[in-house]
């Protein structure tokens, strides 16, 4: 983000988040890739969007016995507040965190994505 000091434009790193590696879907991501090159934005904006939504609800239903067997590394960083919450719920559910991050993505709200430009917006 930038932001404006001393009438000069600064680039600034966003304190709010925090960098998370988990072990996801290939094919979740390949389609979260997809998602995001057709409401340009961000992979991790899109999950946030539906780990947002997934918070709202009260019981989560996910099947253990059909964790994808696809997984590989994913590093990306997330909004500090959420994350913290996305693992309050996890050890709630008896969940792992990435078992929720792939449940999120069948609940992202494509009416209320950041798009690319958040990354680049100006705060003051």
């Amino acid at each position: 983000m930038w932001k404006l000091v001393n009438c000069k434009m600064i680039q600034t790193t966003d304190e709010t988040r925090v960098k998370f590696r988990t072990n996801i879907s290939q094919e979740i991501l390949q389609q979260l890739e997809n998602l995001s090159e057709e409401y340009d934005t961000y992979s991790n904006y899109l999950l946030e969007n539906g780990l947002r939504n997934v918070l709202t609800q009260e019981i989560i239903s996910y099947d253990k016995n059909l964790r994808p067997k696809d997984r590989v590394q994913y590093k990306t960083t997330y909004d500090k507040e959420l994350l913290e919450s996305v693992k309050q719920l996890a050890k709630e559910q008896k969940l792992f965190i990435n078992d929720i991050i792939e449940y999120s993505v069948d609940h992202i709200d494509f009416s209320d994505v950041k798009t690319k430009d958040h990354k680049n917006r100006l705060e003051e």
